[in-house]
């Protein structure tokens, strides 16, 4: 009988738990669904001029249509807020310092190394500025963010998951946006010029001169300009070089995606089109995560003539409500991070007889103490003081201390002037609009129906008073190389406009090797491998071409950076290399029969080669990087010059003795302790050799931010671990957190040709239809229409 009894009491307790996790499981589904976007239905709204429509297509891509520019902001605010309020939640965070408020004590670092540029208070200075008639756009974005929000019938998923509340949008926060995105394209200067101040210190001039060349044997730049010839080779090595022998432990620096913030663009022009038309093609290459950072939309409102204007491209959510990149029906534009020398870490004296000052170039200073309070959630506020100079805030690294002269503090850095590229009627009309941009500098490339290209810089440039060169390195407080004062006038930015080949490129390597070189800078140039390839991509095209062929240029996965290394492989790998040494035969007849010359996810070939290169990195770059690592962690001597491939072949061409690292016989020993190291990395486990292949090694690892503080979401908020084509070098960007953010190529007044794709759908939502759509098309590098397709949902906004 107790028995029997027990057994019903389980029976029940089991059904009854059963029950309850149903019923859980039922409520977080119904919240879920009360967290969706609305998109049918009408609204009624205080202070619309005339009814605003939002029509969506399949994939949820959106035409929004008003009577108003004012009325169409609000209801792109509505939309942003419904589908991506989080993000934008994120990046406004990023920006100000106040990721612990959502994450807790382990956010306060980061919180900490963002608080210290106080972008918050310089965005209500920044407001304050505004033109009242961008003001006002401004404002009636914010008034659809926060309608937006309130209309979900539950507040986003992961405020739930994180246990706080979404608070609401503010004009500020729409600036600190842009702020997030000068910190993602320019965050990484600082550690350039520490790694190059590291190497300064440690290495003779001559050393230094080979070191960092000023350009690269790829470079190909607009003005057709010839590289410097490189420095000789000294006779001897710094004390440094090689510290990553045999010895070291194996890592290999290229194991993670080590390219830097970039992009692709470019433009034929209408003597090389079917249409007479231009063409513009862009992919923006950023870390990727769900949902995509940018949000398509096409926009339609009447403009100053009385006409229609048709808007079509990315937005940014929670920016001003601009198209970043796409297409006016007259003009199309296209960025690439320009990788200008934007920031200078300026070393400040101190004195003991003068407790609390410092010294700048200027002269001894009291620094202006700001206190800032990090909230943190689950803990007390933490007290955080910026002091900052004349030149900017003050950060530490080691025993030093530096100003951080950062173009972003600038108060002319940022404004809404983007907006007028909506009206812009020719290629000039645009540049001139770029050079007076309130963004992050970037390549602008721009075409017009006319068939005229150009190419200028848009975003602030400082106006230096010495060679770009001397201000990639820590400047001195006082004696030294000075800082930049003032900004550059728009009038002298460089251009580039209608060149005789009728094609411009830009993929964030160097531009320019004669005049405007030095207006520019370098702040850490892409090698100019992929800008090579680009360019010769699209020079084959002929004289005449269309829109789809332009799109294809994209997509290059041809290996012809990684090629030169196979070869010297190859050639390192001779009949006494190989004797008594089978994983050094299978790496031979793996890297000569399976070689088919692209980055393909099928190649082992490519793996081995790519790995190669790396690992002879660690063996000659090793000890430095372990002393740049101790000061900061991103200061790797890679950060210190992308060109450092060029001057290890050197070495290997030349092989001096000076330069051979300590315990190595002769340089082919080097080559073949690059090799092993390959091997012993690649078979660890028992891993055949054979199975290597790229497509392991760059599987797309794409999820939504809130699944690092919650594991268990992963398999939920990530898109499929697809095996991606493609690498740093080439064309087609692809790294399993890192890659084509968007493709689009356009022809402006023919958007209906338009090609388009990106990795994540419209909304950051994962019960909605558009999580996910077009992922596939991304990592199968299909397009789809650019424009929205037929409606499929319809919402309205009545006044």
């Amino acid at each position: 009988m107790r028995q029997r009894r027990w057994k019903t009491w389980t029976l029940r307790g089991a059904a009854g738990l059963l029950l309850l996790l149903l019923l859980a499981a039922l409520a977080s589904w119904l919240y879920l669904r009360a967290s969706l976007a609305q998109l049918d239905g009408e609204r009624r709204v205080a202070g619309l001029a005339a009814e605003v429509t939002v029509a969506r297509d399949a994939a949820g891509v959106p035409l929004i249509s008003g009577a108003s520019r004012a009325d169409v902001a609000y209801a792109t605010g509505f939309v942003h807020a419904q589908e991506r309020f989080f993000q934008m939640d994120l990046l406004r965070r990023t920006a100000a310092g106040e990721l612990a408020e959502l994450f807790g004590p382990r956010a306060v670092p980061l919180d900490r190394s963002r608080r210290l540029h106080r972008f918050r208070a310089r965005a209500q200075l920044a407001l304050a500025r505004l033109p009242a008639a961008e003001r006002a756009l401004l404002d009636r974005y914010v008034a659809g963010v926060n309608d937006g929000i309130e209309a979900l019938r539950a507040q986003p998923f992961e405020y739930a998951l994180t246990g706080t509340q979404a608070r609401p949008w503010s004009a500020a926060d729409s600036l600190l946006v842009i702020w997030a995105m000068y910190i993602d394209l320019q965050g990484s200067q600082e550690s350039r010029e520490l790694a190059r101040g590291w190497l300064r210190a440690h290495s003779d001039a001559a050393q230094l001169a080979f070191l960092l060349p000023e350009a690269s044997s790829w470079d190909t730049t607009l003005d057709g300009g010839a590289p410097p010839p490189p420095a000789p080779i000294p006779p001897r090595a710094p004390a440094w070089w090689g510290g990553g022998g045999a010895d070291a432990p194996v890592r290999l620096a290229g194991a993670d995606f080590t390219d830097s913030v970039g992009s692709n663009n470019y433009a034929l022009a209408g003597s090389r089109s079917t249409t007479g038309a231009a063409i513009v093609a862009d992919d923006m290459h950023l870390g990727l995560q769900l949902p995509n950072i940018w949000y398509r939309i096409a926009l339609r409102f009447p403009d100053p003539e009385g006409g229609q204007r048709r808007l079509v491209g990315v937005s940014l959510p929670g920016a001003p409500p601009s198209v970043i990149v796409g297409s006016n029906g007259q003009v199309a534009w296209a960025f690439t991070n320009s990788n200008a020398d934007l920031v200078d870490l300026v070393a400040l004296g101190t004195d003991p007889a003068r407790p609390g000052q410092v010294r700048t170039p200027a002269g001894w200073e009291t620094p202006a103490s700001h206190v800032e309070l990090i909230a943190v959630k689950g803990a007390q506020p933490e007290r955080f003081v910026v002091r900052e100079t004349s030149l900017g805030p003050i950060r530490t690294f080691g025993a030093h201390q530096y100003a951080v002269h950062w173009i972003a503090h600038d108060p002319a850095a940022l404004n809404l002037n983007h907006l007028k590229l909506e009206t812009a009627a020719s290629v000039d009309e645009a540049l001139a609009i770029a050079a007076i941009d309130g963004i992050p500098a970037q390549n602008f490339v721009a075409g017009d129906a006319a068939g005229n290209i150009g190419w200028t810089i848009a975003g602030a440039l400082p106006q230096r008073t010495t060679a770009a060169r001397a201000a990639t390195f820590p400047l001195e407080s006082e004696g030294g190389t000075p800082t930049w004062s003032g900004l550059l006038p728009p009038a002298r930015y460089p251009r580039v406009v209608n060149p005789a080949d009728g094609q411009i490129t830009t993929a964030n390597s160097r531009q320019l090797m004669g005049e405007g070189a030095d207006l520019i800078g370098d702040g850490g140039f892409d090698l100019g491998a992929r800008t090579r390839q680009l360019a010769e991509g699209l020079r084959a095209l002929g004289p005449t071409t269309d829109v789809r062929h332009a799109w294809n240029v994209a997509l290059d996965d041809r290996a012809l950076f990684v090629a030169r290394w196979r070869d010297r492989a190859l050639r390192a790998l001779d009949a006494g290399a190989l004797a008594e040494q089978p994983q050094r035969a299978e790496f031979r007849r793996l890297l000569d029969a399976g070689w088919n010359g692209r980055a393909s996810v099928d190649s082992v070939a490519y793996r081995l080669a790519r790995a190669y290169m790396w690992a002879l990195h660690d063996l000659f770059y090793g000890g430095a990087a372990r002393s740049l690592e101790a000061i900061e962690p991103k200061a790797g001597p890679a950060a210190g010059t992308s060109r450092w491939p060029d001057v290890v072949a050197r070495l290997l061409d030349a092989r001096p003795a000076g330069w051979l690292p300590p315990g190595y016989a002769d340089w082919q020993a080097v080559e073949l302790a690059a090799i092993d190291r390959v091997i012993a990395d690649l078979t660890k486990g028992g891993q055949p050799l054979a199975k290597a292949t790229w497509g392991k090694r760059n599987t797309a690892d794409i999820a939504h931010p809130i699944s690092i503080a919650v594991p268990a979401l992963k398999s939920v908020l990530g898109a499929p671990r697809d095996q991606l084509a493609g690498d740093a070098h080439m064309p087609r960007v692809a790294g399993p957190k890192f890659g084509q953010s968007e493709r689009m190529t356009v022809s402006p007044g023919r958007e209906e040709q338009g090609l388009y794709n990106m990795p994540g759908g419209q909304s950051g939502h994962p019960l909605s239809p558009f999580f996910l759509a077009g992922h596939e098309e991304w990592a199968q590098a299909k397009p789809v229409p650019l424009l929205p397709g037929p409606v499929r949902h319809t919402l309205r906004f009545v006044p």
